[in-house]
Order: C-alpha cells, then structure tokens, then sequence
C-alpha cells in the first residue's frame, strides 16, 4: 500500500489512536488486533459478508520536522460472495503499508516536492497523510489498507460464467414482441367527406 484514502464519512470503525508525542526517539512497534465490533462495523462498510479476522503490525520511526515514518501490514480474512456463482467463499487479505506521516504545516511543502517531482518526470513520491490532533491513528490506517485489498469482484476458482443457451425459435427472442406492434406500410385510405 502506498497511499490512503478517506473510508467514509462515517465513525471509524477499527480506532487505535496514538499519540506522537509518546513515540520513543528509537522508534516503536505495535501489534493490533480487531475485535468483534470493529469487524463487524468494517465489513458493513466494505459491502463484505463477514471480517472474519484482521489484524496488523506497525513500526514507525520518527523523522525530521515532526514527520514519522509507518511501515507494516494488514492481514484480514474476508467471507464475500461468488459474482458468479453467489456461494460463499472467503478470501485472504495481506496489505503491506508505507506510509509517511506529518504535521498539517509540513504537508504544503511536502506537497511541492511532489509537484517538482512531477515537472521533472522523476519518480513521484506519495503525499504524506496529516498527523491530526498530534495522534497517529493505526486503526484507520490498517482499515484503508485492507479496504484497499479487497476484491470487488470475487469468484471461486473454479466458477465459470455460462450464458444463457441461445433461444432455437426465431420468434423468441427478446424484440419479437414489437414485430406485432410495427406499423402497416400502406397508410390507410383517406375518407371522402360526406355531401349534406
């Protein structure tokens, strides 16, 4: 993973605040696991049948200029249904993230960088995300990254999509109902008005 986006406009589901200002200098690890509420709550959101597991790690190493390095990853157990077939199945999810983190202030200038990596046609760095309240949220960020990680379209390995067997009779096809309804070629007959 290499960039988040915002989930919804609703309460985060998987909430696992940290405050930056208690970030060691050495840096610091940390292993979370989603309860029962959050997964229910984020397989709402994700249109999943079921977050059966998710858990994520994280080490985050401080840099300059209150901006923090995040490194990690995601790993859930997704129960969706089969697009084709429409059993359930269950997919695995493994999400790595690389993320960097800075204070609101620091994101303009960073996001000039970005702007003259682009004119110089070099590699484009990602965008950091804001550090907002002084708290790096972990939860959010691992909930971004397996939302990232699911497939929109999941299938079975072995489902394979049959169309339906073309119709033998030339009259029964879908537009065969409008043949009835076509108009007559010749327009009918204009009557003479009657003599009083």
């Amino acid at each position: 993973m290499s960039k988040t986006s915002g989930i919804t406009d609703k309460p985060d589901p998987w909430r696992v605040p940290v405050n930056v200002s208690q970030i060691p200098e050495t840096g610091l690890h940390r292993d979370i696991e989603a309860d029962q509420r959050a997964r229910k709550a984020m397989a709402e959101l994700a249109g999943a049948r079921e977050i059966a597991s998710a858990h994520a790690s994280f080490d985050v190493t401080p840099k300059s200029r209150g901006r923090f390095h995040v490194t990690g990853r995601v790993q859930a157990r997704i129960g969706q249904t089969c697009v084709v077939t429409l059993d359930p199945i269950e997919n695995d999810i493994d999400e790595e993230i690389d993320l960097i983190f800075a204070p609101p202030d620091e994101i303009t200038g960073l996001a000039d960088l970005v702007d003259e990596a682009i004119a110089g046609d070099i590699g484009i760095p990602d965008p950091p995300e804001p550090i907002l309240g002084g708290v790096i949220d972990f939860g959010r960020v691992a909930t971004e990254a397996l939302f990232l990680g699911i497939d929109p379209y999941p299938r079975r390995p072995d489902a394979v999509f049959e169309p339906p067997p073309e119709a033998t009779d030339p009259e029964a096809h879908p537009f065969a109902a409008l043949k009835a309804l076509q108009l007559d070629p010749k327009p009918p007959a204009a009557s003479k008005p009657k003599r009083r």
